[in-house]
């Protein structure tokens, strides 16, 4: 539930946050550089802000993060001075609150007479605001809007009762509704992670070993995604299961310290579609061959006949599912659309006119390829339409026959409160336009979405404890799986307050 500016929106939603944390078992090691590289791998997942914090056991706990992407955030020479063999890393982008103060930047630090730890989240609290009106109530004081300063403040609530780490982690998921994966990194140079019950949010861990002076450490890792630790060439160990406290320590392998039992699970669908890294496995499942399997799906209930057919990825969205389709149509794949890898993203120009221009820049189409084909547009979704159009419209005016979208995600007719920047139903196309009309507003000869049942079965997360498909869907169908139903109005009206 942390913030960005309005003139910040893509025709991309955008995920909120990645997290990352590192212990060595070799107190003398400095894991700085181990944290800048999961970063690295997880940029993907936020862009706005990074940062590091570090101690080594019973040391004091360091700090530093700023404004901007981990290359620029995280130089050799503002790192070099963060020594310690426990770290923890964050990559930011927030949906609620200022994302330009580097105050609402992660790993967040708390200190106190009393208890003193670093956070880094990913997720929405959606009953935030009542927490946090009951932590000022007992004399709190907060200086920023996000949710994550909420949680530190609750934690630091909870220790006044017990000092116990597991018991205080059980008490907050009891209390938190909402989305989260999260690490916390106390004073005694221990990581707990742990993900709600429902398991909204990817995190996986695992280990890799490193040479230092001579002698072999060992280096547990958790993370976002996969992707972080085979940056770091380390083995992928498992994952953090929904409700589950893992507790990593030096000279102490990854364990369970207690889990909080839930019969039903909500993945984040979306994750699979479009947010995480291709290369990654979450909760065991490749999202490169589940992307596939919603291309593959798309191809047998949405062909096209044609005898001179080409099926065209929008890069770099709609790759994966791309050579799916390709594959189970028997078509070939053209990457028809080069993508300009210099320019500024489109969500940072203000004003729509702008954001069109762009993306003539950003997208080269190759004519010879395209000119008298009809051309099989595969993307992951549609959100506002206004990119879709545009790239509809470069294809047909550099030559194209027929153009004929193919989305590999139901159409979005929700918002998310769950952790994700979808924008107010208002913005949502599909919230309030029949496919045919969107059809029309694209400029297209036909589109289709891929079912609902479709996605599911592609994803093939399999049923929970419930019999439901273990994915929160709620962006999909509004059927929102918290505790606490959400009042849509309230929240967009506080989301859009916010922007």
């Amino acid at each position: 539930m942390d913030g960005n500016d309005s003139n910040f929106h893509d025709e991309k939603p955008r995920e909120q946050c990645g997290v990352f944390g590192v212990v060595s078992d070799d107190p003398g090691q400095n894991v700085a550089q181990f944290v800048y590289t999961g970063l690295m791998a997880l940029q993907h997942r936020g862009q706005e802000a990074a940062g590091i914090a570090v101690t080594r056991v019973h040391d004091k706990i360091k700090c530093y993060k700023d404004v901007g992407l981990v290359n620029d955030v995280l130089q050799p020479q503002k790192i070099r001075g963060l020594l310690g063999n426990v770290a923890l890393g964050h990559v930011r982008y927030g949906t609620v609150a200022s994302s330009t103060s580097v105050e609402c930047a992660q790993p967040m630090l708390f200190e106190s007479n009393e208890v003193n730890f670093a956070i880094v989240f990913n997720g929405t609290i959606s009953n935030y605001n009542f927490i946090r009106k009951k932590l000022e109530e007992k004399g709190h004081i907060f200086t920023t809007d996000v949710d994550t300063e909420v949680i530190a403040h609750l934690i630091a609530s909870i220790h006044s009762a017990t000092e116990n780490w597991v018991e205080i982690f059980s008490v907050l998921m009891k209390m938190l509704d909402g989305s989260y994966a999260i690490i916390v990194m106390t004073e005694e140079g221990e990581l707990y992670a742990f993900r709600d019950p429902l398991g909204f949010k990817p995190l996986s861990y695992g280990e890799f070993t490193v040479v230092h002076d001579d002698e072999e450490a060992r280096v547990q890792v958790v993370a976002s995604e996969t992707c972080a630790i085979d940056a770091l060439s380390g083995r992928v160990l498992g994952d953090v299961q929904p409700g589950e406290i893992v507790h990593i320590e030096t000279d102490t392998v990854a364990h369970s310290e207690a889990i909080i039992t839930n019969p039903a699970k909500a993945f984040c669908q979306f994750e699979f579609v479009y947010f995480a890294n291709t290369a990654s496995e979450l909760d065991g499942i490749s999202v490169y061959e589940a992307r596939k399997r919603l291309g593959a799906s798309l191809a047998r209930v949405a062909p096209i006949e044609s005898d001179n057919a080409i099926v065209v990825p929008v890069p770099d969205s709609g790759r994966s599912a791309a050579i799916g389709y390709a594959q189970e149509a028997n078509l070939p794949m053209e990457e028809a659309l080069m993508k300009n890898r210099y320019i500024s993203r489109t969500f940072i120009m203000p004003g729509q006119d702008k954001r069109r221009s762009l993306v003539n820049l950003k997208l080269f189409p190759v004519k010879k390829t395209i000119e008298g084909k009809d051309v099989i547009l595969i993307d992951d979704s549609i959100v506002r339409a206004t990119t879709m159009e545009k790239i509809v419209r470069l294809l047909k005016v550099n030559g194209a026959r027929s153009v004929h979208v193919r989305i590999s995600c139901p159409p979005i007719k929700y918002p998310c409160f769950m952790g994700i920047d979808f924008p107010t139903r208002k913005e949502l196309i599909a919230a309030s336009h029949s496919v045919d009309e969107i059809c029309e507003f694209l400029g297209a000869d036909s589109l289709a979405y891929q079912s609902i049942e479709g996605l599911v079965e592609s994803i093939g997360m399999g049923e929970d404890h419930l019999g439901l498909p273990g994915l929160c869907l709620a962006c999909l169908n509004g059927q929102y799986p918290l505790r606490t139903p959400p009042q849509l109005d309230l929240l967009e009206d506080e989301f859009s307050k916010n922007r």
